[in-house]
C-alpha cells in the first residue's frame, strides 16, 4: 500500500455519495421521476471499480510488462482498461446530482451532504492507516501520516484520492447552483477561495519559514469540473435527444475501450482521465444507457445495491490486498490467468457488497458509508 498521493489518472473510484436519482416530472403536480437508469449506471461503475483495481493488481504482479507473465499482464491490462470510464462517469453523475437532480437548496443542506462524506472518509483513513501499519506498508510514523491525511497530502489508500477532489467539485457546483437560484452564499465562496489558494500558500509558507508544511491536497482538476458540467447536460437531456438507437453509442464505447488498451500498452500506463479517448469511452457508455428502461422486477434489487456503492468503494481495497496477495501469480498461463481473475474479482465484489449491506443493516451507514 503506497502513501503517496495518487495522480489524477488513478483507477476509478465509486461515487462517494448516493445522489437522489429523482427529479421533478415535466408535468406540474405529477409524481417525481426516479432515474433508474442512473442507478444502473452507478452500479455498473461500482463493479467496474473492482474489475479495474483487480486488473491493476494483476499488472503489478507481472511487473507491468508482458515479459513478466503474458497471461497475467494481458488479463490485467484488459480488465484495468475496462473500468476507465468510471471516474469520469461518477463526476458526470455528481454534476447532474448537484445541478439538476438534487441541488442543495442552501449551505446547510450542502453541509449535511459533505458531512455524510467526510465522516466515513475520516473513519476509513484511520482504518487504512492501521491496516498499513499492520501489513508493514506505512511510509512513516502513523501520527505524521494522519496529519498529512488531514491536509490531503497523503492518502492512506490510493483510491481515496477521489474524495479529496469530489468534495471541492460539488462545493463549486453547489455555489453555481445557489447563485443561479438567487442566493448569496458568501461563506461557501470564501471556503472555495481558501481551497484554491491554499496549495500555493502552503508552499510559500514552507519556503519562507523552512517549516515542514504538508502539501495541501484538497483540490480538483479542470477536467473533473468539465466532466461534471457536461455530465449534467447529457444526463438531464430528454429521452430521444441522442436518437432512438443505442448501438452507435455502444460501438463508440467499445472502440474507446479498445483504444484505451492500446494506449496503456504502447504509450503510457496509466492513461490520464483527461485523455480524449477516455472522454469518448465515457460518452459512449453514458449515452448507450441514457434513460434506458430498467425492468420492474430488477428495480428493488438495483436500488438496494446502489445504496451500497460508497461503502463498496471504501472497503474493497482491503479485500483486494488480501486476495491479490494470496492468489495472483505472474506464472499463471492464459486460461489460468483469466479464470483466476474472474474468481478473485467476483470474490472481492461479493465480499464488499455483503460487508456494506451488513453494516448498513447494523445502522453504521453514517459512520462507514
Amino acid at each position: 500500500m503506497s502513501f503517496t498521493a495518487a495522480p489524477a489518472s488513478a483507477p476509478a473510484a465509486a461515487l462517494p455519495e448516493a445522489p437522489v436519482a429523482t427529479v421533478p416530472s415535466a408535468r406540474a403536480g405529477s409524481p417525481r421521476e426516479h432515474r433508474y437508469d442512473i442507478d444502473l449506471i452507478r452500479l455498473i461503475c461500482s463493479v467496474g471499480v473492482v474489475v479495474s483495481h483487480t486488473g491493476a493488481a494483476f499488472m503489478d504482479a507481472a511487473g507491468r510488462k508482458a515479459s513478466g507473465g503474458a497471461g497475467v499482464y494481458w488479463t490485467g491490462l484488459v480488465a484495468d482498461s475496462l473500468g476507465r470510464f468510471a471516474v469520469p462517469t461518477f463526476f458526470a453523475i455528481a454534476g447532474w446530482a448537484v445541478l439538476v437532480g438534487a441541488p442543495p437548496k442552501d449551505v446547510a443542506r450542502l453541509r449535511q451532504r459533505i458531512v455524510s462524506i467526510v465522516v466515513p472518509l475520516a473513519v476509513w483513513t484511520a482504518v487504512y492507516l492501521v491496516w498499513g501499519r499492520w501489513r508493514g506498508t506505512n511510509d512513516g510514523p502513523i501520527g505524521d501520516l494522519a496529519l498529512d491525511s488531514l491536509f490531503g497530502s497523503v492518502r492512506p489508500a490510493y483510491h481515496l484520492w477521489y474524495l479529496y477532489a469530489y468534495i471541492p467539485v460539488i462545493m463549486l457546483l453547489a455555489l453555481v447552483s445557489m447563485v443561479r437560484s438567487g442566493k448569496r452564499p458568501w461563506g461557501l465562496a470564501l471556503i472555495l477561495l481558501v481551497v484554491a489558494s491554499a496549495p500555493l500558500l502552503f508552499g510559500d509558507l514552507a519556503g519562507v519559514t523552512d517549516w515542514d508544511v504538508p502539501r495541501f491536497g484538497w483540490s480538483f482538476a479542470v477536467y473533473q469540473v468539465i466532466y461534471a458540467a457536461l455530465g449534467a447536460l447529457l444526463i438531464a437531456a430528454p429521452a430521444g435527444t441522442f436518437g432512438k438507437r443505442r448501438l452507435p453509442w455502444l460501438l463508440l464505447a467499445v472502440a474507446g475501450f479498445l483504444v484505451v488498451i492500446l494506449y496503456q500498452h504502447k504509450v503510457h500506463y496509466f492513461i490520464p482521465n483527461a485523455n480524449v479517448v477516455i472522454a469518448l469511452f465515457t460518452g459512449g457508455f453514458l449515452l448507450a444507457l441514457h434513460r434506458v428502461r430498467l425492468p420492474d422486477r430488477l428495480r428493488p434489487a438495483v436500488s438496494r445495491l446502489v445504496e451500497a456503492t460508497f461503502g463498496v468503494y471504501v472497503v474493497h481495497i482491503l479485500f483486494e490486498d488480501v486476495l491479490a496477495d494470496m492468489f495472483v501469480n505472474a506464472d499463471a498461463g492464459w486460461p489460468a490467468a483469466v479464470a483466476l481473475f474472474m474468481a478473485v474479482s467476483a470474490a472481492i465484489t461479493v465480499l464488499s457488497f455483503a460487508s456494506v449491506l451488513l453494516w448498513r443493516r447494523l445502522g453504521l451507514a453514517r459512520l462507514l458509508g
